[in-house]
């Protein structure tokens, strides 16, 4: 995420893995046996209320023309999309599809969603209460200060939020949506110890954007894409209000995926509890964590590399993201982590290149090849990524395929 002229920091921890890195699919390939899974956080935000939709009214904005190519070209079937403002009609979401992602680029074949989802975000909501401690509370949206005191950061509500998109059919009856669950409802909550007031604390709500489960229909198997993107463990102060979140934001995942952990968990409906014993899932989004380096609390997605439910064994990687990490240095050179392992190209000063982005499988999903779109400097479509100032993102597409 770019907030306020920064670049993302997060995480440290350490995790073994093993990797396996398959090519992406041809830009004309026909059906595959296996579901590719896939994150994107595209950049696709705008300063301004009403301005996406306004990019996307014609197929001439060179940003969302260069997020469709990377999309056509990775061919995701199922994709969550970070950073893409919300509009109450779904407008932006159905403008990207018509005039970008069904219209082929560069030798790129269109690529058709039939179905999507989007619902709105915390960010940019106010609050009505002095949440980052400055002495007052803003009300007037368009500012870093309003940002500050919203129930999550935005200038505007519906700033950064998220969309899905699927080739395979949306159980609607069946999402569930955490937008409203409260930080102080979390058992051993990690909240910053006396910053919030009690009566703050009645407002805050655990989720910067949303959680979204979205039961994903295979046939006449579910999987339920577990959607989200914590807020990054940074723009905060020593009391760490950022990087506490995000770790109970990534937390919310790894006790709901464990039905025993999960009992405390309520959606925006009222019903209770996590995942049923024994459903299949994918864990999608932008975690704001990496699990050696960056600037994340206490390790937070450890919670789910390894988390008992979660199958953590194939990383995506790219040689990419190795070849900028070494011609960038900088931070990179004192990184502890692989980076064939990053998925996001941040400031070389600091945190640097980090692995923020993650498609995580359950147990028992045989997980069949993975990738980041992070080609290398020489192949021609490395045009779709290139450097700062980023054609499309500086995070990078990941995908995951699992046995149908």
């Amino acid at each position: 995420m770019i907030r306020a002229g920064a670049l993302t920091a997060t995480a440290s921890a350490a995790v073994t893995a093993v990797t396996l890195a398959l090519p992406l699919v041809p830009a004309h390939a026909g059906e595959r046996r296996d579901v590719r899974f896939a994150t994107f956080n595209a950049s696709l935000n705008r300063g301004t209320e009403g301005q996406l939709v306004k990019d996307l009214s014609t197929p001439g904005n060179a940003q969302a023309a260069t997020v469709a190519e990377i999309i056509q070209r990775a061919r995701p079937d199922v994709l969550l999309i970070n950073e893409f403002d919300y509009d109450a009609r779904g407008e932006a979401a159905r403008l990207f599809q018509d005039n970008y992602l069904s219209q082929g680029r560069n030798g790129a074949a269109p690529i058709r969603y039939p179905y999507r989802y989007t619902a709105p975000s915390n960010t940019g909501v106010a609050s009505g209460h002095d949440l980052n401690n400055d002495g007052a509370v803003t009300t007037a949206p368009g500012s870093d200060a309003y940002g500050q005191d919203a129930l999550g950061y935005g200038f505007f509500p519906g700033q950064y939020g998220m969309v899905v998109y699927s080739r395979h059919p949306i159980d609607h009856r069946g999402i569930r949506t955490f937008q409203k669950f409260l930080w102080k409802d979390m058992p051993g909550a990690a909240l910053p110890p006396g910053w919030y007031s009690d009566e703050e604390l009645g407002a805050v709500r655990l989720s910067s954007k949303s959680h979204w489960d979205v039961p994903i229909k295979l046939g006449r198997r579910t999987v339920h894409f577990l959607a989200s993107h914590p807020t990054p463990p940074t723009f905060d102060g020593a009391e760490d209000r950022n990087g506490r979140r995000n770790h109970d934001e990534i937390r919310l995942w790894a006790d709901y995926v464990r039905p025993s952990h999960g009992r405390y968990l309520y959606d925006d409906q009222g019903r209770r509890g996590g995942l049923r014993p024994g459903a299949e899932f994918v864990i999608a989004g932008d975690q704001n964590a990496d699990p050696h380096d960056g600037d994340s609390h206490d390790h937070a997605i450890l919670q789910l590399l390894g988390n008992p439910r979660v199958n953590a064994g194939v990383r995506p990687a790219s040689e990419g993201a190795a070849e900028a990490s070494r011609l960038q240095g900088g931070a990179n050179a004192g990184h502890k982590g692989d980076p064939r392992y990053d998925t996001a190209d941040f400031a070389d000063t600091a945190p640097g290149n980090l692995r923020a982005d993650y498609v995580l499988p359950s147990k028992g999903l045989k997980a069949t090849g993975a990738g980041v779109f992070w080609p290398v400097a020489s192949d021609p479509l490395s045009r779709l990524t290139g450097a700062y100032p980023f054609p499309s993102s500086d995070h990078r597409l990941v995908w995951l395929d699992v046995r149908r």
